[in-house]
């Protein structure tokens, strides 16, 4: 068992953020392991694919390059991932949790026995000691995730089986490249030694895609809302808010069930995660999965009427007050001060 394993998503051509969060986290834990970090890039067209993923710290690319394997089919990618498991044998695996990832997870590490730890948001090494069977176990992949509504942290371990699989979240891990002259090596697979005619049973005749207009992740700013805004009405101030600073707007999952935003802006462990220079909390608690969403973000300002909220203790500056009241202010002030 030797490499750190990473799946790369890909869409026309281009690799996925997720897969390269995970590439940078790959290569953490594999300098960690002292070990290889590997990955894998399945589709069609996959000429200089390798430009995308080495830079990231990658030792061995592998390419299954077809016609039929893009866009992605879940028999046809299970196969081939599977066999290539068990050939190179990796220690630890890792997809995104996206649409993909969560299709062909569970499919590879039920055909590999090895289980699946699904929406990490923390990946480290650790080691663990069985005391009923009084065994000790070094340098295994912690694989951390808020559990049960998000009301603990539940940290998961798997000693036995491998590989060790987990899905992550987009944005819950950095994106760093670690030398865009780094020397890997590119293997490409014959792909039908991997796959069969009864894997393409399934065909997709269309797609339909249609990017979502609101880009909270990539915000600089984002000013969020919690029920504690207390209706759609009030949402049109953080609007206000966000357009003086140029951000965007984001809300928490109280808000978006009780109606006053749309689930696109969900920010959490059920929607998206951020890592803006500025986040303002108006009304938001701040509760486990929340906070799972958007800790990471350089500067947290706080608006709230209790002054004990949960989100005040991550937050860099409190503001005690209702947020109708406050919200209003902070857009008179900055219009008066920004040029």
């Amino acid at each position: 068992m030797n490499s750190v394993f990473v799946y790369c998503e890909i869409e026309d051509g281009v690799v996925a953020e997720v897969s390269q969060e995970l590439l940078t986290k790959g290569r953490s834990l594999a300098d960690e392991l002292k070990c290889d970090l590997e990955a894998i890039a399945i589709g069609s067209g996959l000429e200089g694919i390798e430009k995308q993923i080495l830079p990231f710290g990658v030792d061995t690319l592998y390419t299954a390059d077809d016609k039929r394997l893009y866009p992605y089919t879940t028999q046809p990618h299970t196969s081939i991932v599977v066999k290539l498991f068990q050939e190179v044998k990796p220690q630890i695996a890792l997809m995104g949790a996206s649409s993909i990832g969560r299709d062909l997870g569970p499919r590879v590490s039920s055909a590999l026995h090895s289980g699946l730890t699904a929406d990490c948001t923390s990946l480290i090494i650790g080691d663990h000691e069985d005391k009923k069977a009084k065994k000790k176990y070094e340098n295994l992949l912690y694989q951390i995730r808020p559990a049960f509504g998000g009301n603990i942290i539940a940290t998961i371990i798997n000693p036995d089986c491998r590989p060790q699989m987990a899905t992550v979240r987009e944005g819950v891990m950095k994106k760093e490249v670690r030398d865009e002259n780094y020397k890997g090596e590119v293997k490409a697979l014959d792909v039908n030694k991997y796959v069969s005619d009864e894997d393409f049973a399934v065909e997709i005749i269309e797609r339909h895609l249609e990017k979502s207009k609101v880009n909270i992740k990539g915000a600089q700013v984002v000013i969020a809302g919690g029920y504690g805004v207390g209706s759609k009405e009030n949402f049109d101030l953080l609007h206000e808010l966000a357009a003086v600073l140029g951000g965007e707007v984001g809300a928490s999952r109280a808000a978006v069930d009780a109606g006053y935003a749309d689930h696109e802006r969900q920010i959490g462990q059920t929607g998206v995660t951020v890592r803006p220079k500025l986040y303002i909390a108006c009304g938001i608690s701040g509760q486990v999965q929340h906070r799972a969403g958007m800790e990471e973000s350089a500067q947290i300002i706080s608006i709230n009427t209790d002054p004990n909220a949960p989100i005040n203790a991550i937050a860099d500056y409190v503001i005690t007050g209702d947020v109708a009241e406050v919200v209003p202010k902070m857009i008179k002030f900055y219009k008066q001060n920004t040029k």
